[in-house]
């Protein structure tokens, strides 16, 4: 089945949650997570069988005593009606016994033909491959969160994360942390460049991410130590723990938690930050990390996540992370702190400003992105203006062939200057006090006009045009007499 294949069976679906009466793209995706979720652990259990019988070994299942309850049972039932009831009442609660991150979770199914719909059509897709499709196809179905969520949550687009990725290099031997990881993209992309980077040229014709040149240890350190996540929302948490689990990355790390609490203090734990908080959102003040408030006294939650990275980097650890781009300019007193200790006791690498309509239709905010190494003082900060990422920058984000970003990643390392690019020294961040917009450095080149002519032919052309002027005044008089015109 080809990738326009599945696309439009994943649209069909969607369509069919919509005229079921299920119409939040969120809700849509937690109830196709859950039937995802279901058939993979059935397929698992299937797998763990046929080893058992092969080695002839007795098993005890999950699903012993209840075999009607698992997946390839479950397609088979043709009455509708019998087999919403089924799964409503037996087979769902049994999402939180399998893993303690389904507990509490709702079903919202309530039509007979939509669940038996979004079971026969989930069925024909295959999940049980260990290449990246899997993950490409939820992917898609993520793509389709078009509403930002409550807390100021949006989903960040794949390309921009795959920048991000390239520019930081992320290793085997890391540990990768992303504080809000929503729905675990940025972990997937971390975890998609390390296989990228260790795939022999031989290999990378079957398969661009199987990793061949990875050694034992590392793809067990990769399963255990590498990949660390905090998820507040309790849905975004479950989804993207589908998500990675899709994309073969063992989740142990990834938490349902609140990274700015008082529950979640952590300090020089990891070596790379990879992130975009959310920017605005309730925040319950008695319960905030006072490790945080040290850094910067402040309720704003892009400014105490932005404390949070430089908390739990070690030192020399580093950090590609979005902000808004008030955090570069705004003069309030938190701001101001933030910045100045952002860039006095740490080395403020690269500010990639935005454009606005990155984000749509999510949201219009307008954004950048700090790279940053814990530890040092900063000598020199590089500026980049990304104009263009690829996409249009209306809501309909159609392709377009203008994009800034490979020439981003071209430049970054040796910090190149050109017409979008820019070093700014230390000295002349302190003169500013550390505004970080790139309009306030930006030089711009005075370009001498041209002339077709010489001062000498120019002021020939102005007598024989003044010439002409008069000649056609004698004319005209003519005409008319003696008539003063």
């Amino acid at each position: 089945m080809t990738d326009k294949e599945f696309k439009a069976i994943i649209d069909e679906l969607w369509n069919t949650f919509w005229s079921s009466g299920i119409s939040n793209p969120v809700s849509v995706v937690e109830q196709m997570t859950y039937l995802i979720f279901f058939k993979m652990f059935d397929m698992q259990e299937q797998h763990k069988d046929r080893k058992a019988k092969h080695f002839k070994k007795e098993r005890h299942g999950f699903f012993e005593g209840r075999e009607n309850l698992r997946w390839h049972n479950l397609i088979q039932e043709t009455d509708s009606n019998k087999l919403l009831k089924i799964y409503k009442e037996k087979v769902f609660p049994l999402l939180g016994e399998i893993n303690a991150a389904f507990k509490d979770s709702v079903c919202l199914i309530t039509k007979p033909s939509l669940l038996d719909t979004a079971i026969q059509t989930l069925d024909k897709m295959d999940f049980s491959d260990g290449s990246d499709r899997k993950g490409d196809i939820y992917e898609y179905m993520l793509s389709k969160l078009s509403t930002s969520g409550t807390n100021g949550q949006f989903r960040t687009p794949r390309h921009i994360i795959n920048m991000m990725v390239k520019l930081i290099k992320p290793t085997p031997n890391d540990k990768i942390c992303d504080p809000a990881c929503g729905t675990g993209g940025f972990l997937c992309g971390a975890y998609r460049y390390i296989l990228e980077t260790h795939t022999s040229k031989e290999m990378a014709e079957i398969s661009p991410i199987l990793g061949d040149k990875l050694s034992d240890p590392a793809r067990h350190n990769m399963d255990q130590k590498v990949f660390y996540g905090r998820e507040f929302d309790i849905t975004m948490y479950r989804i993207g723990l589908m998500n990675m689990i899709l994309h073969n990355i063992r989740p142990y790390n990834v938490k349902h938690a609140d990274s700015l609490s008082k529950d979640s203090q952590e300090e020089n734990a990891y070596s790379i930050v990879l992130a975009n908080p959310p920017f605005t959102g309730s925040l319950d003040e008695s319960d905030v990390d006072p490790h945080l408030t040290g850094v910067v006294k402040t309720k704003k939650t892009e400014l105490l996540f932005m404390a949070k990275f430089l908390k739990i980097l070690e030192i020399g650890g580093r950090a590609a992370v979005i902000i808004p781009t008030g955090v570069l300019s705004t003069d309030s007193k938190a701001h101001k702190t933030l910045r100045e200790k952002l860039i006095e006791q740490n080395r403020l690498d690269a500010v990639i400003s935005m454009p606005s309509g990155v984000f749509k239709p999510y949201a219009g905010v307008a954004t950048a992105v700090l790279i940053f190494t814990k530890g040092e003082p900063t000598k020199s900060t590089w500026f980049y203006e990304m104009e263009n990422d690829g996409f249009t920058l209306d809501d309909k984000r159609n392709k377009i062939q203008e994009n800034n970003i490979p020439d981003i990643i071209a430049k970054f390392e040796n910090k190149e200057e050109s017409s979008k690019s820019f070093n700014v020294s230390i000295e002349e961040l302190k003169e500013n006090e550390y505004n970080l917009l790139p309009s306030r450095y930006k030089k711009i080149e005075y370009v001498a006009p041209t002339f077709e002519h010489t001062p000498q032919e120019y002021v020939q052309l102005m007598i024989e045009s003044e010439k002409k002027s008069l000649t056609l005044l004698e004319k005209l008089q003519k005409q008319l007499g003696d008539r003063n015109v």
